[in-house]
């Protein structure tokens, strides 16, 4: 698998730092005092000071749930999910608490949704068979 590229806006970078430095545990790449990129469980995300473009994400009904619309995520091997959704409990205020959506159905997953500071929406999801990540 190719590693993929995101840029997105936050209010600050020291915010940034500390929440996927420390908590999410991405480790910190290049920067400059306009941005950081951040080693995003082998992908590369770029925080770029934009706080004019920060804010709340629309979000439309999904298995009975607010889900933003615009939101970027991971999706990991359940006992990995596991041990992050406990290093974030009581350190973010979830959007969607963990759960198991869609169960009993090809589509099968853990999923949890929360915000980081800027208010950039994040899912990260677990799949007991990676081989139904697309399954219909």
């Amino acid at each position: 698998m190719h590693p993929f590229h995101l840029a997105f806006p936050v209010h600050d970078l020291s915010a940034a730092r500390s929440f996927y430095g420390e908590l999410l545990g991405c480790p910190e790449g290049r920067s400059s005092p306009e941005w950081v990129d951040f080693d995003f469980y082998g992908h590369q995300i770029v925080a770029h000071l934009a706080p004019e473009l920060c804010g709340t994400a629309q979000t439309n009904e999904v298995d009975g749930k607010g889900v933003p619309v615009r939101h970027f995520g991971l999706v990991l091997d359940t006992e990995s999910w596991e041990a992050l959704r406990q290093r974030l409990e009581g350190n973010v205020d979830f959007l969607i608490e963990p759960y198991i959506r869609f169960k009993s159905e090809p589509g099968e997953q853990a999923t949890m949704f929360f915000t980081d500071p800027s208010g950039n929406a994040i899912e990260i999801k677990a799949f007991a068979d990676m081989g139904r990540l697309f399954a219909k």
